[in-house]
């Protein structure tokens, strides 16, 4: 967000993005730099005015003082109403959500509506619209899946797509993006157990640990959408890094894929991928001419039609598909790359511990939990600074792939804390390592004394240590992220449920009143926020898993845990052979015990526990009847 200031810091005018030159939707950067600087020579006073005025109406935004009693915000009304706005808003032949979407309009993946739509479905997949939440969500990621927002050489998702078909996308690719969408695939691998999904969270997982990925652990933020299009080229072009022209596919593909048949390689992707000889990017889409004979990956069809086409079986089929792409990766490797951002931000890798965690668990791949975990560490190592006891904001790969900080390093925002801490609590319930729970506790902690408002409650954006910042804002909209709020109002639940710390608990209350006007005026805006309300209501699913950890026995019966989508779900190892286990001061702690010396999970709900089973198959009934 850029924001102009008169030399006093009053904000005079802001935006969250200008182009760098004027395009026919958006003036650019240049052009207001210019207005601005001409309107400040000419009305140097009017506009300081304008910035007093601007600075009054934040100073007043940020104090919305609350009245109401929790009771007075009805969960599954808010719930309801929300599942109801983005059903309105949902676009139907390519997915998505948006009030006015044409073909035309760009669209954005928007994890925060998966994430509470999944919710929605699993807490009653047989309610009059759970099954409609399930399918807004596994279509559009579908399809997302098929389209050009999604890199099929190289892995990965660029930021958004300019048009309503996910075809051409802004071809920039940020981390947070990644870590979101990894999530979400695996809550739709879990929630349809199509391995579709599944392949889609390894395709993010490769993308990420091999381009985006530090030595040490940690993961830088994005690679730029612009680069050379050749290694003399004299200026850079958007998407030049992606694109490819119907001669390249056809020269690099030039391979029978079988004596018996002659159709060959590009015959089969030029199919799937809509390969045109002219070029499948409409002048619409590229206003500065920069894919004029390019085309950009997309498949329209499913691939078992690409296979009915040519007579081939899908897996014959996926076989030379995938083949197609590793030539294409080795040609594109020889291309001039994309600037890497190899800033490191504490919020961004947070949110990619969770995906790494939550996806890893999902699929059974214990390298990404070993990731997430190694990412971790890196906070810890980087992040952290003891001497001060608070997270920094972000840290920078250096000369021979040092780490190295600012002068005068940035302190976390409440985005770093709240989003770590939640990759902290998934790290946890993917690797059961305490050290991750209580590190999330640690970072709680500070959060409420740096962030909370003791007056109206809430979390500001900004600590309260930094006396450069002149108005303190709280933000509750969830939108290419979460809001910070959001995250952490599900956090304050989760800590109370694992620590039996109520505290915890009567803090997330309070923000759920001090966003009251939200919840109940405009929930489709905070679907991250209204999924903690709703999961508040419900109480937590704990699975308790008593047995010895690593064991087979307990290891077959936590991934049955781990192959199913539980709203609200709190799962504990309670190893009676360990001493100093957080959850010794758990009330269930000395009740969970081994049933004959084998592993045995237990199920609670609402103050209740179910029989303990030692089977995986009775964990699997006793899950799917509650």
């Amino acid at each position: 967000m850029s924001v102009f200031l008169t030399p006093d810091l009053r904000p005079i005018v802001g935006g969250t993005y200008f182009p760098p030159e004027d395009t026919f939707r958006q003036t650019g950067f240049k052009t207001i730099l210019l207005n601005v600087a001409r309107k400040w020579n000419e009305s140097r006073s009017k506009l300081a005015e304008v910035g007093s005025s601007n600075l009054e109406t934040l100073r007043n935004i940020s104090r919305i003082p609350h009245t109401s009693k929790i009771h007075d915000i009805p969960p599954l009304v808010c719930g309801n109403m929300c599942v109801q706005l983005l059903a309105s808003e949902f676009e139907p032949k390519f997915g998505g959500f948006g009030s006015s979407y044409s073909m035309q309009s760009p669209k954005f993946p928007q994890p925060v509506n998966f994430n509470f739509l999944f919710h929605m479905y699993t807490r009653d997949p047989d309610s009059d619209f759970g099954p409609n939440c399930l399918h807004m969500c596994v279509y559009t990621l579908r399809k997302m899946s098929y389209g050009g927002i999604h890199d099929h050489v190289g892995q990965g998702f660029s930021r958004y797509a300019t048009d309503g078909e996910w075809h051409v996308p802004h071809f920039e690719k940020m981390l947070y993006d990644q870590g979101q969408l990894m999530k979400s695939y695996a809550d739709a691998y879990l929630a349809t157990k199509d391995n579709f999904f599944a392949e889609i969270i390894d395709d993010i997982a490769t993308y990420v640990l091999r381009d985006l990925r530090h030595e040490k652990g940690g993961f830088y933020s994005a690679e730029d959408a612009d680069s050379y299009p050749t290694h003399d080229a004299g200026a850079k072009k958007e998407g030049a890094f992606y694109v490819w022209t119907a001669a390249e596919i056809n020269s690099l593909l030039d391979t029978e894929i079988s004596k018996d048949n002659n159709t060959k390689l590009s015959d089969i992707f030029s199919r799937h991928f809509n390969i045109k000889e002219s070029g499948n990017v409409k002048p619409s889409q590229d206003p500065h001419g920069e894919l004029t004979g390019k085309n950009v990956l997309m498949a329209y069809d499913d691939i078992e039609e690409t296979a009915k086409h040519f007579n081939l079986s899908v897996e014959e089929t996926k076989t030379h598909l995938k083949e197609a792409c590793s030539i294409l990766y080795k040609a594109r490797s020889a291309r001039p790359r994309p600037h890497l951002d190899d800033k490191i931000i504490t919020a961004w890798n947070g949110l990619m511990i969770t995906g790494l965690a939550f996806g890893g668990a999902a699929v059974d791949n214990k390298r990404y939990i070993e990731c997430a975990a190694d990412a971790a560490k890196f906070i810890e190592q980087h992040l952290f600074d003891e001497s001060k006891n608070m997270l920094l904001h972000s840290c920078y790969r250096g000369e021979k792939n040092t780490i190295t900080q600012m002068r005068k390093p940035i302190p976390g925002f409440l985005d770093d804390y709240a989003f770590v801490i939640r990759g902290l609590l998934d790290l946890y319930e993917s690797s059961l390592n305490e050290k991750w729970l209580k590190f999330a506790e640690k970072l709680q902690d500070l959060q409420d004394q740096y962030f909370w408002d003791e007056e109206d409650g809430g979390y500001f954006t900004t600590t309260s240590r930094d006396p450069s910042v002149i108005v303190r804002l709280k933000e509750a909209y969830d939108g290419a992220e979460p809001s910070g709020n959001s995250v952490a109002a599900e956090n304050l639940l989760r800590l109370a449920d694992y620590l039996s710390r109520d505290e915890f608990k009567d803090k997330a209350l309070h923000l759920f009143r001090a966003f009251r006007h939200l919840l109940m005026q405009r929930s489709i805006g905070v679907p991250q926020l209204t999924s903690a309300l709703v999961r508040c209501h419900d109480d937590a699913t704990q699975i308790y898993v008593a047995g010895k950890r690593g064991a087979k026995d307990t290891n077959d019966l936590l991934r049955v845990i781990y192959k199913r989508l539980i709203p609200g779900r709190v799962l504990i190892l309670i190893d009676h052979d360990e001493r100093d286990s957080v959850f010794r001061k758990n009330e269930h702690f000395d009740n969970m015990k081994c049933i004959d010396g084998r592993a045995t999970a237990y199920v609670c709900k609402h103050t209740s526990c179910s029989l303990p089973v030692t089977s995986p198959e009775q964990l699997s009934t006793l899950l799917d009847e509650n």
